[in-house]
């Protein structure tokens, strides 16, 4: 017997049952972006594999161990994309549309793709909404980053349950100093780190400050600190940056250690993270890549941005039970027609409330049925109101309605004033 047909490990299906959250989640997102003067792009999926070497760095985990990439038929090395950041600065460079310093803040939602290992909120195929600001060198535009994020978790209903970390990585040269007296310290004592940190020593040392081994963390105690070799710009850009957190009340703490996993990050550096996903506590994380578009092959941009998880802020919404009753319920009205005049007439006064009330979700019955079937399915959708006509409402030009979610007696409404009716009924319900 052959295989049956599943997806892909890491890969999911989103069910009709999901999706409903999935769009809430989604267009409160892109209407809070909208409302902030952000607009949206969309880049293909797949990229040259040079793109993200260049951009992420060939060192990091995710180009060296978590990338799909493969030969195309033309024996192009293509990889599907990783992450958002890079694919977007290769289309605003692309299309010229940075240049002159012109600013662009702008958005992007798809899926991305890591060979990692799957565990609840955290896929192989998994799907980001990213923000990037071109041009716009100030704290300012950090702040609003911050600050739209921070009105989000409020709209949403999970502002108790994230923090924020914050961090400054300095400019490039600042950094290497560090690096030099990181390196210098971790190697007179080489002996007792773990191999993973060992690795990253001579490759990408600055991403053993995030280790979660025990014996490299204590050792990291009297290490060399990133703050004190901050130079004079980054470390007023950074205070700017949090008088302006202060000044809209919004709460955050300084980690030392935030590196991010990326290359291509400079100056501020975030997370928004949680305690209720388990392992998977970063839900939202970005910063500050001022050097990312030169290093492209641009003229030199200022740039900054963050991405969510949607996977696991969705999760989240479930675990925090912050799902609007709305989303529950799919179908506000539900049509039971009984008998061939009665399904011609409901389909042209169906399609007449459909014109009065274009938000109205209205699903008539299909299949004809019995009455006990066609309000076992109206019960079955969800619906507030099962409206009901056959051979008598079509003689008297009316409609029973009938509530299905609580009190109240069923009642004939005339035709031409069942779309007032249930204007009335549907917002009230």
């Amino acid at each position: 017997m052959s295989k049956s047909l599943q997806a892909i490990r890491g890969m999911n299906d989103i069910l009709p049952e999901q999706t409903p959250l999935w769009r809430y989640f989604e267009s409160t997102v892109a209407g809070l972006l909208d409302n902030y003067g952000y607009r949206q792009i969309r880049m293909p999926i797949v990229e040259f594999t040079e793109l993200f070497k260049r951009s992420i760095g060939e060192v990091t985990d995710i180009v060296e161990k978590e990338m799909y990439t493969f030969a195309d038929r033309n024996g192009d090395s293509l990889t599907l994309r990783p992450e958002g950041t890079a694919a977007c600065v290769r289309a605003v460079l692309e299309h010229g549309i940075t240049g002159g310093g012109q600013v662009q803040k702008l958005w992007y939602i798809g899926p991305m793709f890591r060979h990692e290992r799957p565990q609840k909120g955290r896929y192989r195929q998994f799907h980001q909404i990213g923000v990037e600001v071109f041009n716009l060198d100030g704290p300012d535009i950090d702040a609003e980053l911050i600050a739209l994020t921070w009105r989000l978790w409020g709209q949403l209903g999970i502002r108790d349950a994230v923090k924020l970390e914050l961090n400054s990585l300095g400019t490039s040269e600042a950094r290497g100093r560090y690096r030099d007296a990181l390196v210098s310290y971790l190697n007179e004592r080489i002996e007792l780190l773990d191999e993973d940190s060992k690795r990253r020593l001579t490759s990408n040392p600055l991403r053993i400050l995030d280790t979660k081994v025990q014996q490299t963390q204590a050792l990291l105690i009297d290490a060399p600190k990133l703050a004190d070799y901050l130079d004079e710009e980054s470390r007023l850009h950074f205070d700017g940056l949090k008088a302006r957190l202060d000044a809209a009340g919004i709460p955050y703490v300084i980690n030392p250690k935030l590196v991010r996993g990326l290359d291509y990050y400079s100056k501020t550096v975030f997370e928004w993270v949680t305690d209720k996903l388990g392992a998977q506590g970063t839900v939202c994380a970005g910063g500050r890549y001022d050097g990312l578009v030169e290093q492209m092959g641009g003229k030199p941009t200022t740039g900054v941005g963050f991405a969510m998880g949607i996977e696991r802020l969705i999760l989240m919404l479930e675990t925090l039970e912050q799902i609007p009753e709305s989303i529950a319920r799919q179908v506000d009205v539900y049509l039971c027609a009984f008998g061939e005049q009665a399904e011609l007439a409901g389909l042209t006064l169906t399609e007449r409330l459909r014109d009065a009330l274009p938000n109205l979700r209205l699903q008539v019955n299909a299949g004809a049925g019995s009455f006990k079937s066609q309000f076992k399915k109206a019960d079955k959708s969800g619906a507030l109101y099962a409206l009901i006509l056959g051979d008598d409402e079509l003689a008297q030009q009316v409609v029973g309605f009938k509530p299905l979610r609580g009190q109240g007696e069923q009642q004939n409404i005339a035709w031409d004033a069942l779309a007032e009716h249930l204007a009335t009924c549907v917002v009230q319900g």
